[in-house]
């Protein structure tokens, strides 16, 4: 992968690790009461709201595109914590008994990154914002398909792989909105 991309990946989840402290400063861990499919249609919302408004051409509320696709990542990483927070019953956490899971959540999901985006050559440089919103949720209903059948899956990934594919799809459509401007 070349530098410029590693770059602004990093930068991109620096604001959203920012923003995912501030909110647990405030709301707390409120989101552990979530189960996985409520954080997936979680995700789900923020990402048709994103195609609606690319459809539409104009927006009600003032959320911006750019900070729901900053929820779709953080949610996806929420995702991956639950996850491994599944025999735990512990409803509040501190940002730093987190902040070790969301890296490590964040960390593979780059690596993975590193490696398809070697193997694919920057492919998404060429993509269009509204077709990687649409990939995105495609995911979300392969995960609900997959969380539907309990996943039980004959030949394909898991959700695990679904969410960090969302998320680097998400850090893509950052990087070019923000390189847009």
């Amino acid at each position: 992968m070349n530098d410029k991309t590693a770059h602004e990946y990093k930068e991109v989840m620096a604001v959203c690790k920012t923003l995912f402290a501030k909110k647990t400063h405030d709301y707390g861990t409120a989101w552990r009461v979530l189960r996985l499919p409520s954080i997936t249609d979680q995700i789900f919302i923020k990402a048709q709201r994103i195609r609606s408004i690319q459809e539409k051409g104009s927006q009600k509320v003032e959320d911006s595109i750019k900070d729901e696709f900053i929820g779709i990542i953080n949610y996806c990483l929420i995702a991956m914590m639950q996850m491994n927070l599944v025999d735990s019953s512990k409803m509040e956490m501190s940002f730093e008994e987190l902040e070790p899971m969301y890296d490590a959540a964040a960390n593979e999901t780059f690596e993975l990154l590193q490696n398809k985006n070697h193997d694919y050559d920057e492919a998404w440089r060429d993509m269009r914002v509204g077709s990687m919103t649409d990939i995105i949720l495609m995911k979300l209903f392969r995960i609900k398909q997959i969380e539907d059948i309990n996943g039980k899956t004959l030949v394909s990934e898991g959700v695990k792989a679904n969410y960090q594919d969302m998320i680097n799809y998400a850090v893509f459509c950052l990087i070019k909105l923000t390189t847009a401007q």
